[in-house]
């Protein structure tokens, strides 16, 4: 298939959208599709409250010169901001189908920055995807929250994991005293570190990335050990070397780095809500309390090898084919741009949560 990804988020942003959709590419090229990326060049702004993350200043131009280089058998769009609406109005002027995914809690996250009341926010978001033919989820819990604040044609898109980076190591990265309890990701207001940096636990606390709240964080926590930003071979050496990793955040849709932490045989400590209590089992790969050093305490007494072991169940091949099959084929409208595309096939039904992510 020749298909189209739109996003406002791309490199060099790290977090987790842009990560996921990375991979996704890479998968689908390693399957014989190919992948055009509209993503913001030439002009651009910063994002306000999040200056790193730069918009399109002329969406609409943009998007019109990515279209010249179809016809494209599949159109999925995969943020809410200039890009993803400009992409939009664009297809539905045509009367050609397109697919969007809900990644982030936008209306939480904003609602940490301004006061926008969530129901204004939650109303752009339900306005923005009713116009999809197929809106992916990451998990069955994002589904029914969406599903009852009016969303529609929902359909679960699972996460995946690279085992072959995130694996059991030598614990031996760190050299710190033990238990490590160590958080990696964005550091910012929404993912809630100061749940993890005010706990009192044993050993050391270990912040693995980068983002507007590390100055601040650093000069209040200075106990803890921020390491800065990190990545790959290296960054999986750190995790691994933890003995519990600790996602403080209320308002992620899954948490890749949830599966990444058990992918190295360490298990999660979390809030019981949506996205970690879709992964975590109390007891089988992690711990979930509102009392989040109480989850702490319990979650390393867990097996590592059973965390490993859930993890390998979460495969980007697994998790393409499924985005593969949720896309929605131009040509099923739009006859006349038909030419020979590659057969898309339909949607499955969505995975039951026991197994989300996992083989048939």
């Amino acid at each position: 298939m020749n298909i189209l990804l739109v996003s406002d988020a791309w490199t060099p942003q790290v977090n987790g959208v842009v990560r996921t959709l990375e991979r996704t590419r890479d998968a689908l090229a390693e399957l014989g599709h190919r992948v055009t990326v509209l993503s913001p060049a030439g002009r651009t702004l910063p994002c306000p409250g999040y200056p790193e993350i730069r918009l399109a200043l002329r969406p609409r131009k943009l998007v019109r010169r990515a279209m010249a280089g179809g016809p494209f058998d599949a159109i999925h769009i995969a943020t809410e901001g200039p890009l993803g609406l400009a992409a939009s109005r664009w297809c539905r002027r045509r009367g050609l189908p397109f697919t969007t995914s809900y990644h982030t809690r936008f209306p939480e996250y904003l609602r940490m920055r301004a006061p926008v009341p969530l129901a204004v926010s939650y109303a752009y978001m339900r306005w923005f995807h009713s116009r999809a033919s197929r809106t992916f989820v990451r998990t069955p819990t994002q589904k029914s929250l969406l599903a009852e604040r009016g969303f529609r044609n929902l359909h679960v898109w699972p996460g995946g994991v690279d085992t072959r980076l995130f694996r059991p190591r030598e614990r031996d990265r760190l050299h710190l005293p033990r238990p490590v309890s160590l958080y990696a990701g964005r550091v910012a207001v929404e993912k809630n570190l100061e749940a993890f940096l005010e706990l009192d636990l044993p050993g050391s606390r270990v912040v693995i990335g980068d983002g507007p709240a590390l100055a601040e964080l650093r000069e209040r926590y200075p106990g803890v050990h921020f390491l800065g930003y990190r990545h790959g071979e290296e960054l999986a050496g750190l995790m691994s070397s933890a003995d519990v990793f600790v996602f403080p955040s209320r308002t992620d849709t899954l948490g890749l780095v949830i599966l990444e932490s058990m992918a190295c045989g360490v298990p999660v400590a979390a809030f019981p809500v949506p996205g970690p209590a879709d992964l975590i089992t109390d007891g089988g790969n992690g711990a979930l309390d509102e009392d989040l050093r109480e989850a702490v305490f319990r979650a390393l007494s867990v097996d590592g090898d059973s965390c490993a072991e859930f993890a390998a169940g979460f495969s980007w091949d697994a998790s393409t084919r499924r985005f593969l099959a949720l896309l929605k084929p131009v040509d099923e409208a739009a006859p006349e741009r038909r030419y020979n595309p590659a057969p898309c096939p339909s949607p499955p039904q969505d995975p039951k949560p026991a197994s989300i992510g996992l083989p048939n």
